[in-house]
């Protein structure tokens, strides 16, 4: 189980550097925090973002929503979407662009380029299981769960020896590397990161939480449990798909997550085979 303290938030918020939160981003969390928030202003604050407009068009016109007919315009997606959900697909698209290249000692393109297959593949998942669960946060949460790596990636320079030395060897976790050298983890950093964006609780907790072997079992029944549970399983096919092994979690929450999932091993082969020709299909 990960532990979080004052002390580790406190020893962050002074001595780590972050990505701060984006103005648009502001603009829209303080919108909804109105009593009766405006469709139309929040569908102007994104239109006034040119990247972030294309963006969301691009999301929402792709094969995973299943729309009728394309979407053209901001307030268009904004009607279909909802406030609450054109939020979050904002915020996902907002915190690939917050890290930059030339501070950061990992290939931001390699890690961004996997974060988006996982958060395909467990939208593919919400898909295909029987209980439903809103796709951008399954979007979000595939996108914005390791989001912790780029950021101690810009804070040690010589991160990227731990991160190999991780993928390398399973028989120690990367949470245990980063303890043993920065006395602070992915997760931990991960999570401050969510909630200094102002993300869900939830979203924030899972994030905290996503290498966990426990946390499945302590969630109650429902949208976060679907959740978290399609999160590991994408982490999974993503894993296998790139690296022809089960991902380091899997074998200790397998059954967890399809009990979860309410899928059996002929279920689960079936999704693998769909991700398979999904990834395939995208190279």
């Amino acid at each position: 189980m990960i532990d979080i303290d004052a002390q580790v938030l406190s020893d962050l918020s002074h001595g780590f550097n972050l990505p701060p939160k984006p103005e648009i981003l502001q603009q829209l969390q303080d919108e909804l925090a109105l009593e009766s928030p405006e469709l139309n202003r929040v569908a102007e604050i994104i239109s006034d973002d040119i990247a972030t407009s294309a963006a969301v068009l691009k999301v929402i016109n792709s094969p995973l929503y299943g729309l009728a007919r394309t979407v053209t315009d901001i307030k268009q997606a904004v009607m279909f979407l909802g406030l609450d959900s054109i939020t979050t697909l904002v915020t996902s698209f907002l915190i690939k662009q917050a890290f930059k290249q030339d501070k950061c000692c990992i290939s931001l393109e390699r890690f961004w380029d996997t974060a988006s297959d996982i958060a395909t593949a467990a939208t593919l998942i919400g898909t295909k299981i029987k209980s439903k669960v809103p796709t951008e946060n399954l979007h979000m949460i595939g996108l914005f769960h390791d989001a912790g790596i780029p950021a101690m990636a810009m804070n040690y320079d010589d991160y990227i020896n731990v991160l190999a030395e991780s993928n390398r060897d399973y028989h120690v976790s990367l949470i245990e590397r980063e303890e043993r050298s920065y006395k602070t983890n992915h997760a931990v950093v991960g999570y401050f990161l969510s909630t200094s964006w102002n993300l869900p609780k939830p979203i924030c907790q899972m994030i905290l939480r996503h290498h966990d072997h426990d946390y499945l079992k302590q969630i109650d029944e429902g949208a976060e449990q679907l959740t978290f549970a399609a999160l590991k399983m994408a982490e999974n096919l993503v894993h296998v798909n790139k690296r022809f092994i089960a991902s380091p979690d899997w074998p200790y929450i397998k059954d967890e997550v399809l009990d979860a999932l309410n899928l059996d091993e002929d279920d689960y082969q079936d999704i693998k085979d769909d991700a398979e020709e999904l990834f395939l299909g995208g190279a």
